[in-house]
C-alpha cells in the first residue's frame, strides 16, 4: 500500500485536504497531510527565547487546526499522518519527501501563476516532483463526472509512448476507484505555419495522422483492456482540444503527461500541462516520464 502526500491549504480553505483524503480512501492508500507555516520572527522583541516560544505557539495552533480539519474530512478508521512544518519555500521539502518510493502522488490545490523570473510552487512541483502531482481546482464545473486521459498518440518517441501508457493506466485506475466513466482523448494539431499558409489540407492531414496513430492506439487498447472505439481524436491545438473536450464532458479529473523544461524557456513557455492548468476548471493529474 502506498501513500498520498496532501499539501494542506493555508488559511481556512480545505480543498486539497478534502479531495486528497477522498482519493486516498477510494484508492486504498494511506494519507499523509503536511501543513506548512512560516512567519518572520527576527524582529520580535525578547530575543531568541521569545521567538522560539512564538514559533512553537504558531506550530501548535496549526496542528490543532489541521487535526480538526482531518477529523471532519476523513473516513472512519482512515489512516492519516500529520506533519506540521516550519518552512517558507515549500517545494524543496515536498520533492525531498516524495523521493521515497512509498508515495504514489502529491495532492495540492492549484495556484498556478508565472512570469519572467518567477516560478510558482505549482510549476516547480510539475517539473521536479518525482511522483505524479494532482492539482486540485478551487473553482470547478458543476456536476463533474468522468475521468479523462489526455494522450499524445502521435508521438514516435519511446519514452512518450511509455508515458501514454502510464497516463492511461492511472486514469483507468481513478475511474474504477471513483466508479465513473473513462474518456480518452488525443489531439491532432496541424503546425500553425502550415495551416496559416494553406500548405496542407486539414482533412487529409488529419486522416493521415489518425492512420499513423493506429499501431500505438491498438497497443494501448490491448495492454489496458480498453475497446479501440473508446479512443477519441480531435483536430486542433492540444491546449484548446483538451480544455474544450474536458469542459464538454464535465471531467472531474484530467490525467496527462508533462515533460519538464529547464531554464528561461520553461519560465516563458511552460509546457502543455502547465498551460492547460490555467484554463481548466477541474482537477489535473500530471505524470512525468519514468527516469
Amino acid at each position: 500500500m502506498g501513500k498520498i502526500l496532501i499539501v494542506a491549504d493555508k488559511g481556512k480553505s480545505c480543498v486539497a485536504t478534502s479531495r486528497g483524503l477522498e482519493l486516498a480512501e477510494k484508492l486504498g492508500h494511506d494519507a499523509e497531510v503536511v501543513a506548512f507555516i512560516y512567519a518572520p520572527l527576527d524582529r520580535i522583541e525578547g530575543g531568541k527565547a521569545a521567538q522560539a516560544a512564538l514559533k512553537q505557539q504558531l506550530l501548535d495552533q496549526r496542528r490543532e487546526q489541521m487535526l480538526e480539519r482531518i477529523g471532519a474530512c476523513s473516513k472512519d478508521q482512515q489512516k492519516v499522518a500529520l506533519k506540521v512544518v516550519w518552512m517558507k519555500t515549500v517545494h524543496p521539502w515536498i520533492v525531498k519527501r516524495t523521493s521515497n518510493t512509498q508515495f504514489a502522488a502529491v495532492v495540492k490545490t492549484s495556484h498556478s501563476s508565472g512570469s519572467l523570473g518567477y516560478t510558482s510552487t505549482d510549476w516547480h512541483l510539475l517539473r521536479e516532483c518525482p511522483v505524479p502531482v494532482l492539482m486540485v481546482a478551487e473553482k470547478k464545473w458543476s456536476r463533474t463526472r468522468p475521468v479523462m486521459a489526455a494522450l499524445d498518440l502521435g508521438t514516435r518517441k519511446r519514452s512518450k509512448q511509455q508515458l501514454n501508457s502510464r497516463v492511461l493506466g492511472a486514469a483507468k485506475a481513478l475511474a474504477e476507484a471513483l466508479d465513473v466513466e473513462l474518456k480518452i482523448l488525443s489531439a491532432i494539431e496541424i503546425p500553425s505555419m502550415l495551416a496559416d499558409l494553406d500548405l496542407v489540407d486539414p482533412i487529409s492531414y488529419t486522416k493521415k495522422h489518425r492512420e499513423e496513430m493506429m499501431p500505438h492506439l491498438k497497443a494501448l487498447a490491448k495492454e489496458h483492456g480498453i475497446p479501440e472505439k473508446n479512443f477519441v481524436t480531435k483536430r486542433g491545438p492540444v491546449r484548446k482540444v483538451i480544455t474544450s473536450q474536458a469542459a464538454k464532458a464535465r471531467a472531474q479529473i484530467v490525467v496527462m503527461g508533462t515533460v519538464a523544461r529547464q531554464g528561461l524557456s520553461a519560465k516563458l513557455i511552460g509546457n502543455t500541462a502547465e498551460n492547460v492548468l490555467q484554463d481548466l476548471r477541474t482537477d489535473v493529474l500530471a505524470l512525468k516520464p519514468e527516469s
